[in-house]
């Protein structure tokens, strides 16, 4: 191609002005600085938690309650409600039998939480397969521990 210099003439030209002093640029890796702080990093992080005060350990402590405010949703008829369920009774909501065994709340003091176990049965399953939900539902984390149902939705909001 005609004008062109080729890439011999490209590579024995002279770098541009103010770009000769620099270093070429590292490809890839760590520099010995920062992989030194890298591995101090690796090797003190394990001991600061070992050592860490059981005081933040404490600060996760819940509060039981003795009520769970519930909100259940009707997928057929798009109907949202709000269920207030006393521990150790059983309430109701269209099929669904809700009894709540424990709940326990976040103290005033630390970001609002909630955590109820429960048992869900819905009637209109044979008796074998009634229990449709077992275990722990979150407030702030709904999808760690959700019922699954083709009709109802079911989401704890707190514990008073």
């Amino acid at each position: 191609m005609p004008g062109w210099p080729g890439p011999a003439a490209i590579a024995a030209a002279p770098a541009p002005p103010g770009r000769a002093h620099r270093r070429p640029r590292r490809r890839g890796g760590l520099s010995p600085g920062r992989a030194g702080l890298l591995l101090a990093a690796l090797l003190v992080f394990p001991l600061v938690l070992r050592l860490a005060p059981a005081a933040a350990q404490d600060g996760e402590e819940w509060q039981p309650k003795r009520t769970a405010e519930l909100q259940l949703l009707d997928k057929v008829t798009a109907r949202i409600s709000v269920l207030r369920a006393t521990v150790g009774q059983p309430a109701s909501f269209g099929t669904l039998s809700i009894n709540i065994a424990a709940c326990n709340a976040r103290p005033p003091d630390e970001v609002p939480d909630a955590a109820a176990w429960m048992e869900v049965r819905d009637s209109r399953r044979p008796a074998e397969t009634q229990l449709v939900f077992r275990g722990w539902m979150f407030a702030n984390n709904p999808a760690v521990s959700m019922l699954e149902h083709p009709v109802y939705d079911l989401r704890i909001l707190e514990c008073k």
